[in-house]
């Protein structure tokens, strides 16, 4: 009876070290089972971490390297912009120095080209229909002169013109060697003058009264007086006489008649004859 029991106690006891045995092994193994999960939880991590730092990295890289770009692209710009804007002051320089050129070729030109501009020689003219008028601003570019036109106070019509009317004005002053028509032009000073071409045309084979009236109020002392006229037919006659006459100062060439055609070349050239 002792011996059964001592059996049957053996058997128990060894049924609970196999269970104990068999706790222990499930509970190492879920240990393992957990330390390797909270391995591998931990090596994903650090993974995951590293990825991370990678993308902030590889961020940051991109981030300076677009920084770079965008920096040496505005370096470049400026550079750019600045290589321009200096290509453009050197132009405006040259356009502005070739413009002073030009300005200066076009003085010396006007200079060159109007050798026989004259300040000492003055143009007057009285010119009732126009042509007198035309001759005197050919003289006046010719020799580079001051012009001066009589005009009459009380203007001539074409009625006063009429030489077929024997009661015309101008008929009437021109039978009156007395007769001083009222000049209407503002008066001129000669001072500084030292050649006057004068002209007219003929009336009636002389000056028009009006030229007296002109010669009479001033004085011709040291001027060199070139009496010209116009008129359709007829010359000079004994007009510029008249004139030195009245005036009784200055010097008094003789006088030249045009045409109403008369050209640039035909007075340029009895000017150049006069010399």
């Amino acid at each position: 009876m002792k011996k059964k029991i001592s059996v049957l106690a053996a058997v128990l006891l060894a049924i609970g070290l196999t269970a104990c045995g068999n706790n222990d092994s499930q509970t190492v193994s879920d240990t393992t089972q957990i330390i390797q999960s909270e391995g591998s939880q931990e090596t994903e991590t650090v993974d995951n971490t590293e990825t991370e730092a990678q993308q902030v990295v590889t961020s940051e890289d991109a981030s300076n390297t677009n920084y770079d770009i965008q920096s040496e692209g505005s370096q470049e710009t400026e550079t750019i912009d600045n290589t321009e804007t200096e290509a453009q002051q050197v132009v405006t320089s040259e356009a502005a120095s070739n413009t002073n050129d030009e300005i200066v070729g076009d003085i010396s030109s006007e200079v060159t080209e109007s050798p026989e501009e004259n300040a000492g020689t003055l143009v007057v003219y009285f010119s009732a229909t126009g042509t007198t008028k035309g001759a005197a601003e050919k003289i006046a570019g010719i020799t580079g002169a001051d012009t001066y036109e009589i005009k009459a106070a009380q203007e001539y019509t074409d009625a006063d013109l009429n030489w077929n009317d024997s009661r015309s004005r101008s008929t009437k002053e021109q039978n009156d060697s007395s007769a001083r028509p009222e000049i209407g032009s503002e008066a001129i000073s000669l001072d500084g003058y030292t050649t006057i071409y004068i002209g007219y045309p003929i009336w009636w084979g002389e000056e028009p009264r009006i030229m007296d009236t002109f010669v009479e109020s001033h004085s011709f002392d040291g001027i060199t007086m070139i009496p010209f006229c116009t008129s359709s037919s007829s010359g000079i006659g004994r007009s510029g006489r008249n004139l030195a006459n009245n005036a009784g100062t200055g010097t008094w060439l003789d006088g030249k008649r045009f045409g109403a055609g008369a050209s640039e070349d035909e007075i340029r050239s009895w000017i150049e004859g006069l010399q």
